[in-house]
């Protein structure tokens, strides 16, 4: 078995996160059925996640023989007769060994569904370079994004065990039912409004705003939508014509909260 094929590459950097313990898992599997069977795991690093380290060393135990590689010097497949000849330098003894396979498999990175760019340009969803979705924050919103509504688990967040599917499913099903059991829904009173009379259609408003909740109607004016608006600011102080007012903190607001604390 080789691990890493397609992942921490420098055009794919990311770990597929459950390669090594599916490794771990078949190369015991190997054992229980065939215990004198040669099984040789070539790695650059064995992450087994959690309590999978346990089973690491079940293998190691059973027999299994793991070998790390460093990408530089990477295994070689050679084809001899009707089998496979893999050539990978042991760090240990400082030489080539060659290993004459029945059987060679091939780890394939987990990469992200090549729809996803298509359905984040759809519903304006932030993702990240490597092609999954990106959540609105790592630690307080890990199974929502910046726009209300949506949620997300499993992979297309980024590589995972089923079991860690299963329990961001469950977390996102429970945030979504949350929100359908209201009988209605309220936005806050600080949202940006648009001036229509001054906007100039420009764009500006559209590329700024993080949340990507500005939209030009069909007359080519800009439209702010109340409930996906989240009161940043960033296209009433980018709007070069201003034509857009953040409620409760207009110029006219803040100019005369100011003046109140110089008079003080």
């Amino acid at each position: 078995m080789i691990q890493c094929i397609g992942s921490r590459r420098d055009d794919f950097p990311l770990c597929s996160r459950i390669c090594c313990g599916s490794a771990v898992k078949n190369a015991i599997r190997i054992k229980d059925r065939q215990p004198d069977a040669a099984v040789y795991v070539l790695y650059r690093d064995i992450r087994t996640y959690g309590f999978k380290e346990d089973y690491y060393k079940i293998a190691r135990d059973r027999g299994v023989v793991f070998l790390p590689f460093e990408p530089e010097a990477a295994p070689e497949v050679l084809a001899n007769d009707s089998k496979l000849r893999i050539r990978t330098f042991d760090s240990g003894s400082q030489r080539d060994l060659l290993i004459d396979a029945d059987l060679l498999v091939l780890s394939v990175g987990v990469r992200p569904h090549p729809e996803a760019r298509e359905l984040a340009a759809k519903l304006k969803l932030p993702m990240m370079a490597e092609g999954f979705f990106l959540e609105a924050h790592p630690k307080l919103n890990p199974l929502e994004f910046s726009s209300g509504g949506i949620y997300l688990c499993g992979l297309a967040h980024s590589p995972r065990y089923l079991e860690e599917s299963l329990a961001q499913a469950q977390g996102a099903a429970g945030r979504a039912s949350g929100l359908l059991r209201q009988q209605e829904i309220r936005s806050s009173g600080v949202i940006a409004v648009v001036n229509r009379s001054r906007c100039s259609s420009c764009l500006v408003c559209v590329r700024s705003c993080p949340y990507r909740v500005p939209r030009m109607d069909s007359e080519g004016l800009s439209v702010i939508d109340a409930l996906g608006c989240q009161g940043c600011g960033i296209c009433v102080s980018e709007c070069p014509a201003k034509a857009i007012t953040l409620q409760h903190y207009t110029d006219a607001q803040i100019s005369a909260q100011a003046q109140s604390i110089v008079a003080r």
